[in-house]
């Protein structure tokens, strides 16, 4: 006779409950970006935060299970190279930012390899997606940052245009200047969200505490 089965407990039910919930949430946000004309800069903001949260409600395996099931469900609505990207650098942001806050770990150091991480991804989003679309994508980036180039030249009369090292290099230091600011904006948002979640994270340093000290979601 086989064994009745086994019951869940109370956490244990809540766990597999928000790990769905939350991994769902990330599934749908990328859908959304990808295909919604409207909303972009939102949905890209706040991509990492479910399964960073998950990661900070209910450890490390619930973080990972949660991003397996997310890329799953992705497979499944955007195929198995669209749906995937989603780790680039949107799920692995959320896996390093998860474990570095639920340690308290110093935002120089979430923030530092967190830059890192979301550069390396920027990059290998472009790369697949060019491969997609058969174009260089990044022409598009080196061409900003020329434009950006001729105009500071401009600026200070700066005789000649930049030649191509110069112009790669602006391209690289403008995605590495987006993700600055964009991991950043992770930390502040979860700064002010998560504790009204029952999920704190580390305190800012004093350099970055008055970037964050005015919380706009506190009623007035």
């Amino acid at each position: 006779m086989a064994p009745p089965p086994r019951s869940l407990s109370r956490r244990q039910a809540r766990q597999l409950m928000e790990t769905a919930y939350l991994a769902s949430a990330t599934a749908l946000l990328w859908v959304a970006l990808y295909y919604l004309p409207v909303g972009g800069p939102l949905f890209r903001l706040a991509l990492p935060l479910p399964l960073a949260l998950l990661q900070l409600r209910n450890g490390g395996r619930c973080g990972a299970e949660g991003l397996l099931v997310a890329g799953l469900l992705l497979v499944a609505l955007m195929g198995p190279i669209r749906g995937p990207l989603m780790l680039f650098p949107y799920g692995l942001l959320a896996l390093w930012l998860g474990w570095g806050w639920s340690r308290g770990a110093s935002w120089w150091l979430t923030w530092g390899l967190g830059l890192l991480i979301g550069t390396l991804g920027f990059l290998v989003r472009v790369a697949v997606l060019s491969v997609l679309v058969g174009e260089n994508l990044w022409v598009v980036i080196t061409t900003a940052a020329a434009g950006m180039l001729d105009q500071i030249g401009n600026l200070l009369n700066l005789g000649g245009g930049p030649d191509l090292m110069e112009v790669q290099l602006m391209a690289v230091a403008l995605v590495l200047f987006q993700n600055l600011v964009y991991v950043l904006a992770l930390h502040a948002f979860a700064y002010w969200i998560f504790p009204r979640l029952q999920a704190p994270i580390s305190e800012p340093p004093e350099l970055l505490r008055s970037l964050v000290a005015l919380d706009p979601l506190e009623a007035p």
